[in-house]
């Protein structure tokens, strides 16, 4: 349907893979506070040196031939 539709003007297509983060209760607050902001956020920060930043913040082992292409808008 994406395609069809062509809802995006990037190619779309599922990747094989998959990450997520977890918070606690306790930084429920902050988390809705980043959400309400994010558009603000990734003006200064890009959503690709996020991602990596957090993978290396939770000390997750990765291989650079299995991050995703980031799309530049």
């Amino acid at each position: 349907m994406i395609k069809d539709e062509k809802l995006t003007k990037h190619k779309f297509e599922w990747q094989s893979g998959y990450g997520a983060f977890s918070h606690g209760y306790r930084e429920k607050q902050s988390i809705i506070e980043y959400i309400k902001e994010q558009e603000e956020h990734h003006k200064k920060r890009s959503f690709q040196e996020e991602y990596l930043a957090l993978l290396e913040k939770f000390e997750i082992n990765f291989k650079e031939e299995y991050i995703f292409e980031f799309i530049e808008e």
